[in-house]
């Protein structure tokens, strides 16, 4: 019977701990919200009881498969549009709600407790005061112009952009409406100190 209370405490205790850092990502709308966070926590904390439970068993060996099993699940949340991704923070808290899963699963309570109220943090105030600080990658946009067909004239705009330290990261070029005039679109990585404003008006 003790076995068994000590089987239900820990996994309680993981569905608890897994749901209060799920329901941050479900208030941020993310794609791994409540419902996932709870169920990777009691998962791990399973199979670390698991571990412990069947003889002969290496519980250590059983939870690095749940680290890197996890790694799967959180490589779906993560999405690329153009030069942002977006998900990373996401999979990270998957990852860290395994580990405190893992340890509910070995009976490391303090540990998985204060790991919670660490990550709740950190998803939370700790994200509104980086949207505080500058930011220091560089901006990246895309402008669209018309030029008029002839040699040297894409050449032209490029040298107006290197005077500026502005990378050209992408060119995509096409017949425009007017003839004799090419519609170009140009993907740039803005230095900190260069804003759109002065890259248009050079």
């Amino acid at each position: 019977m003790n076995n068994e209370l000590t089987l239900i405490v820990r996994l309680a205790l993981a569905f608890v701990l897994g749901a209060v850092v799920g329901l941050e990502r479900e208030s941020a709308h993310r794609p791994a919200g409540f419902r996932t966070h709870t169920l990777v926590s009691v998962g791990a904390a399973l199979v670390m009881v698991l571990s412990q439970s069947i003889p002969g068993a290496d519980p250590a060996r059983l939870g690095a498969q749940v680290v890197s099993g996890v790694g799967f699940l959180g490589a779906g949340s993560i999405l690329r549009e153009g030069f942002t991704v977006r998900g990373l923070t996401t999979a990270a808290s998957l990852w860290v709600v395994a580990a405190i899963g893992l340890a509910c699963g070995a009976g490391f309570f303090l540990g998985a407790g204060f790991t919670v109220l660490l990550a709740v943090i950190a998803l939370g105030p700790l994200s509104r005061l980086e949207k505080l600080l500058p930011s220091t990658r560089p901006e990246h946009r895309v402008i669209h112009l018309e030029l008029e067909d002839l040699p040297g004239r894409l050449g032209l705009v490029c040298q107006c952009l290197g005077r500026l330290a502005v990378s050209i990261k992408d060119i995509n070029i096409e017949d425009a409406a007017v003839e004799r005039r090419l519609a170009v679109w140009l993907t740039l990585s803005l230095p900190l100190t260069v804003s759109i404003q002065q890259v248009i008006a050079q």
